[in-house]
């Protein structure tokens, strides 16, 4: 004899419990109370993906750090010719002037988040900047020491492969 099947507005038990009563064809029943869904990381960030306002966001972020790229040379480059400092110094100037100007333009333009506490905003953009800072370094060393790169190369590679963690720690973390 076959084994009787449950009634069709009995409870399917789930993964972590009995789930909300279903009807017919697995539609469920009325007034049943449901789970909430929780989506994993993976749908979260393919839903993130179709939305074309964070792909714009991205491109006014990627437009920002051009901009202060340049600027970075500029000022780099102004210090050490003109003036004479040493190049180091040069360096840690112009990466703090390059990186002020960034916040400001992502802060009002890229992420529009004008209404955070900016003291708040600044610290955590300079954690996310300083952690993408090191994962470049990281990235280039390896790129050049074991893959055998030219400096230069390995550079825009390294930038490539650290720019998406800074845009996502400055989107979900510092300008949130």
């Amino acid at each position: 004899a076959a084994p009787a099947s449950a009634p069709a507005s009995a409870p399917a038990p789930g993964p972590s419990g009995p789930a909300a009563p279903v009807g017919p064809a697995g539609i469920d029943a009325p007034g049943a109370l449901r789970r909430p869904a929780t989506a994993g990381p993976h749908v979260r960030m393919l839903h993130g993906l179709r939305r074309p306002a964070n792909w714009l966001q991205l491109v006014r972020f990627g437009v920002v750090g051009g901009t202060g790229f340049a600027l970075n040379l500029a000022v780099y480059a102004l210090l050490v010719h003109p003036l004479g400092i040493v190049y180091q110094v040069a360096a840690a100037a112009a990466w703090i002037i390059a990186g002020a100007n960034n916040f400001v333009w992502n802060r009002h333009w890229t992420f529009n988040a004008r209404d955070g506490q900016v003291h708040v905003q600044a610290m955590r953009f300079l954690v996310v900047s300083l952690l993408a800072l090191a994962f470049n370094e990281l990235a280039l060393t390896l790129l050049v020491e074991a893959g055998g790169l030219s400096q230069v190369v390995a550079q825009v590679l390294a930038l490539g492969a650290s720019t998406p963690l800074n845009f996502l720690g400055n989107k979900l973390w510092s300008f949130k």
